[in-house]
């Protein structure tokens, strides 16, 4: 990690400095096990106990935490985006290719931008739209005619199919597939008949996706991914799915095809949503929920029982086995009430 002065990191993080602005960071660590040249962030008033036994050089914390804290401080009005940015700062995370590896096959007909780096042994076919400062990492593919905008990354073996669109200063990390065939098929008296999937996949500027997720290219449309997305590792998104801008979607989220979902909502990990219907905007739907009809009031969402002991368990789903009877019983009893 790079070394800063704490003044000149207060400086770009337009943080109010408090205390030896000569100290010198040398990096990020948490609460616990940060050291004197180290700095730490409290974001969470409930923990300011913690600051008392807290070896760190400096502090990034809030205003109404200062007199609480023995070491130099970083005063701002929302601790854990400033440590967002400041771990952008001090990230020393390599670029996935540097230049072009000799081992890289490049079509000749595929147009390559300014300052692009392609990793070795990564395949880009012909009719490849790489724009400047695209980064492919080692053993990518990049089929016909795809187009990548400026500045997106690629991380190892991340695999992009033909004609997919992907905006600029994107970063998708590896073993992710995106634009394979949607989940096609008629039936012919039991025998499963393919249909080609003749739409792609197109994905907007600053869209972030985790490592071995799947994206599959629209049956006729395309699938949509909108600006500022961010998605996990191993999720499965059908296809023709359209995700509004700003939306996160946590591990292991299962979408079907031909749902769309609104702006600014966050998906719960493991959450399975039904397809061929719409959630709106500012929707949260909690981790593991099952989504089987639409959505049309932003809101937080939840399905699913909470973890219990085995035998409280079995007794919960005794009763739901018998809800149906003990429906019919309930009901029974209301009509000999109303007709006394």
């Amino acid at each position: 990690m790079p070394s800063i002065r704490l003044a000149d990191l207060a400086q770009q993080l337009d943080a109010q400095l408090h205390g030896d602005g000569e100290l010198v960071i040398t990096g990020i660590a948490s609460m616990g096990a940060a050291r004197a040249d180290q700095i730490t962030f409290l974001a969470d008033s409930r923990f300011r106990e913690k600051l008392s036994s807290c070896e760190a050089g400096a502090v990034v914390l809030s205003a109404d935490d200062l007199p609480h804290c023995t070491s130099a401080a970083l005063v701002v009005k929302n601790p854990y985006l400033t440590y967002a940015r400041m771990a952008q700062l001090m990230d020393t995370t390599p670029l996935p290719a540097v230049d072009i590896a000799p081992s890289a096959v490049v079509s000749p007909e595929a147009r390559i931008g300014h300052r692009v780096a392609i990793g070795a042994n990564a395949v880009i076919e012909s009719g490849v739209e790489l724009a400047d400062d695209v980064i492919i990492g080692p053993g990518c593919f990049v089929g016909k005619n795809a187009t990548i905008g400026t500045g997106t990354r690629l991380w190892a073996n991340v695999t992009i199919y033909h004609e997919v669109r992907i905006g600029a200063q994107c970063l998708i990390q590896s073993g992710t597939v995106i634009g394979a065939d949607g989940f096609g098929y008629a039936n012919d008296r039991g025998n499963w008949i393919k249909i080609p999937q003749l739409g792609t996949v197109d994905i907007g500027d600053r869209v972030e996706i985790g490592a071995c997720t799947t994206i599959d290219r629209g049956a006729l449309n395309d699938t949509l991914i909108g600006n500022g997305v961010i998605i996990d590792n191993q999720c499965q998104i059908a296809h023709n799915v359209v995700i509004g801008d700003n939306t996160a979607v946590a591990g292991g989220v299962i979408m079907a095809g031909s749902l769309k979902i609104g702006r600014y909502c966050m998906i719960g990990g493991a959450s399975v949503i039904n397809g061929h219907m719409e959630i709106c905007d500012k929707v949260t739907v909690t981790g593991m929920g099952m989504v089987m009809r639409p959505i049309t009031e932003p809101g937080v969402y939840s399905s699913g029982i909470p973890l219990q002991p085995n035998k409280v368990w079995r007794k919960t789903a005794a009763l739901v086995m018998n809800i149906n009877e003990m429906s019919r019983r309930v009901k029974a009893i209301e009509r000999k009430l109303e007709k006394k």
